[in-house]
């Protein structure tokens, strides 16, 4: 096991998360390569993203636009701000070569919103591309435990 690399994506992991949590959309839109996507599968076991229906499938236009609905003050399900803290944990490389890494990890994502608290847990794979000192998110695969099951507005980034 390389540990040190196990540090350095635990590390641009967290960051991405804290990111998230603190509203920090400009700089979090950055750490994505041109080519990276979001996906967030409806169906727990599917793995043909393109083809099937999905809560997120966003490429570079589509997390611009998702930041904008966001920010903007305008989308329903992001009025009033949903507050969240999220944790991180159980990382795992799976696979490393000179160019990429894939890292998968657990999280628990807390969201208060209109007087309520709610809890979202889910599988993350992170497809990284090595970017000099750093990475940049090639796909973030987000798999909610409960994907299949009926879901509130999920106005945010997972």
């Amino acid at each position: 096991m390389n540990l040190q690399l196990l540090q350095q994506v635990t590390a641009f992991i967290w960051q991405e998360g804290d990111m998230l949590d603190h509203g920090e959309y400009d700089a979090w839109l950055s750490l994505w390569s041109e080519k990276g996507v979001y996906v967030i599968p409806i169906n727990p076991t599917e793995e043909d993203f393109e083809n099937s229906l999905n809560y997120a499938y966003d490429d570079a236009h589509m997390r611009e636009k998702r930041v904008v609905r966001l920010t903007g003050g305008e989308s329903i399900s992001t009025t009033p701000v949903p507050r969240t803290v999220r944790t991180l944990s159980r990382f795992r490389v799976l696979y490393e070569d000179a160019e990429y890494v894939t890292v998968r990890c657990a999280q628990n994502l807390r969201e208060f919103r209109k007087d309520a608290l709610k809890h979202y847990s889910a599988d993350i794979v992170y497809e990284l591309e090595r970017a000099g000192d750093g990475f940049r998110i090639q796909r973030k695969l987000i798999r909610l435990i409960n994907s299949d099951d009926a879901l509130a507005g999920i106005g945010y980034i997972l």
